[in-house]
C-alpha cells in the first residue's frame, strides 16, 4: 500500500497563523554538555499541519480527546480546486458532486506552493453556504492552505465574510477540520488519511502527522 506524508515540517521561524504564537526551537541538553540531546520546543495548538477541533472556536464544543481515535483516519475525497486565485470563494457548486459514502473532503488548492511566503494567506476560502453544505453532508475537512475562512490581510476584500463563519458551520455540526496540508497532488482521488493528532489534555487542536494511504 503506497503511503505519502502530506506533512508540512515544523521549524522554528516559519511563519505562523497571525496572532498565533511562533515555533521555536532551541537546545536544552547537547550531546558535548550533557552526552545526550534535547530540544526545548514551543508553539501553539495550530502549528504546522494540524487539526481543529470544535472547542478551538465553541466555549462548550467538542475537544480532540472527545472523538474515538479511529475518527482521525478518514476516509477521504479530494476537489481539485487548483483554478481558485487569491482570496477567491469556494462554493457549494465548486462542491457537488462529492461521494456521500466518504467522511472527509480534501480542498486541493495548490496553495501550499506558498507555504512560509506572505502570499499563503491570500488563499482561496470556503464561503458559508459552502461549509454548511459539507456540514450537512457530515464530511470532515481537510485543506492545503492555512484557514477555511478568508485570513486577514491587506489584500482582503470589503465583500469577505468577516470572522469565521465557516469553522462555525462545521464546528457546529462536530466536524472536524485539518489545515496546512502539503502534497495533495499525489495521492489518487479517494485515499485514506491518517492525522492522528498529539494526545494534549483538552485539546482545541493539535499538530499532526499527516499521511496519504490508497490501494
Amino acid at each position: 500500500m503506497p503511503t505519502l506524508d502530506l506533512s508540512q515540517p515544523l521549524r522554528a521561524g516559519d511563519l505562523s497563523y497571525p496572532g498565533d504564537p511562533p515555533v521555536r526551537l532551541s537546545p536544552h541538553a547537547t550531546h558535548d554538555a550533557d552526552g545526550y540531546r534535547v530540544t526545548h520546543l514551543s508553539m501553539g495548538s495550530h502549528a504546522g499541519t494540524h487539526v481543529d477541533a470544535p472547542a478551538h472556536l465553541l466555549p462548550d464544543g467538542m475537544t480532540l480527546p472527545d472523538y474515538d481515535v479511529e475518527t482521525f483516519s478518514f476516509d477521504a475525497v479530494r476537489v481539485r480546486l487548483t483554478d481558485h486565485g487569491p482570496r477567491s470563494p469556494i462554493t457549494r457548486d465548486d462542491l457537488v458532486p462529492v461521494e456521500e459514502d466518504a467522511d472527509a473532503v480534501v480542498l486541493w488548492t495548490g496553495w501550499d506552493r506558498y507555504w512560509n511566503e506572505p502570499a499563503y494567506f491570500d488563499h482561496p476560502h470556503l464561503t458559508p453556504d459552502a461549509a454548511s453544505f459539507l456540514a450537512a453532508a457530515d464530511l470532515h475537512v481537510c485543506v492545503d492552505a492555512p484557514n477555511v475562512d478568508p485570513t486577514p490581510t491587506t489584500n482582503a476584500d470589503p465583500d469577505e465574510s468577516d470572522g469565521f463563519p465557516a469553522h462555525e458551520a462545521l464546528f457546529d455540526a462536530d466536524r472536524l477540520i485539518v489545515e496546512n496540508l502539503t502534497n495533495l497532488g499525489r495521492p489518487p482521488r479517494r485515499f485514506t488519511l491518517d492525522a492522528y493528532p498529539l494526545p494534549l489534555e483538552d485539546a482545541d487542536g493539535a499538530p499532526v502527522r499527516a499521511v496519504a494511504r490508497w490501494e
